[in-house]
This record gives C-alpha cells, sequence and structure tokens, in this order.
C-alpha cells in the first residue's frame, strides 16, 4: 500500500550547501521531517552541480518520511555561468551584457532538456534563446 502523501513543496538550495540554518531548518521542521538526514541526502546528490541553486521538491508523507527529486539549476543560472556574468542586464533590447557560443546553448540544452515540457531539442533551443534574449546576452556562431 502507498504512503500517505502530507505535503509536498519546493525549495531553491545551493547544491552541496544544505544545512540547518534558514530557509533549509525551518521550512523541514515545521513539518517535521528529520532535517540532518535531509542535509545530508541532499549534499550527497548535489555534490557534482556545486555553485549553483538547485530546485528541489520534496514530498513529506504521513509518517514523517520523505522523498527528495532533484532538478537542473535554472536555465539563467547556466547562461551566466556560460557567459562569465554576474548577472543579466536591466534592459534586453539596448544593452546586451555578453555572449556565448552556439555549442554553449547546445550544451545548456542537454542538461536541462530533462527539466523542460519538451522533447524536440529545437523546441528547447527556442526556449533557451529567449532567455538569453531577455537577459541581455547574445549568441553567437
Amino acid at each position: 500500500m502507498a504512503k500517505k502523501i502530507a505535503e509536498k513543496f519546493k525549495m531553491m538550495i545551493p547544491a552541496g550547501a544544505a544545512n540547518p540554518s534558514p530557509p533549509v531548518g525551518p521550512a523541514l521542521g515545521q513539518r517535521g521531517v528529520n532535517i540532518m538526514e535531509f542535509c545530508k541526502a541532499f549534499n550527497e546528490k548535489t555534490k557534482d552541480q556545486m555553485g549553483f541553486k538547485v530546485p528541489v521538491i520534496v514530498t513529506v508523507y504521513a509518517d514523517k518520511s520523505f522523498t527528495m527529486e532533484t532538478k537542473q539549476p535554472p536555465a539563467s543560472e547556466l547562461i551566466l555561468k556560460a557567459a562569465g556574468l554576474k548577472k543579466g542586464t536591466d534592459n534586453p533590447l539596448l544593452n546586451k551584457v555578453g555572449t556565448i557560443t552556439k555549442a554553449k546553448l547546445d550544451e545548456i540544452i542537454e542538461r536541462k532538456i530533462v527539466d523542460m515540457n519538451t522533447n524536440d531539442k529545437e523546441m528547447a533551443a527556442n526556449i533557451i534563446a529567449g532567455t538569453c534574449r531577455s537577459m541581455g546576452v547574445e549568441i553567437v556562431d
């Protein structure tokens, strides 16, 4: 028989750096989840994505056990890292702040397509290219 789901929620946590301090501790504590167990499991699972904030979906069951599903970092963070930028532009129509190559764009698509609502690489490329445009990052050959 399947466990009864008590609650499901999302958090953004720096990869490999989950600890009991806010926001992780209070979010898990109020739901009765073992905080240290979660932190150890999350840090182990995300140690290869250091430097990014990782979205995680936590499912808490009625017996206070939990499961977690980690996603890929947001496309905007992947683009900033590929372009070597700290942040995007304030006005994407007038100010271009950086460039990325098509090869870097393809790397981002390969990594991110598992979390997108398409399996078509061409559509995924359009989505990521739109994110680049809104951030003031140009795609060059």
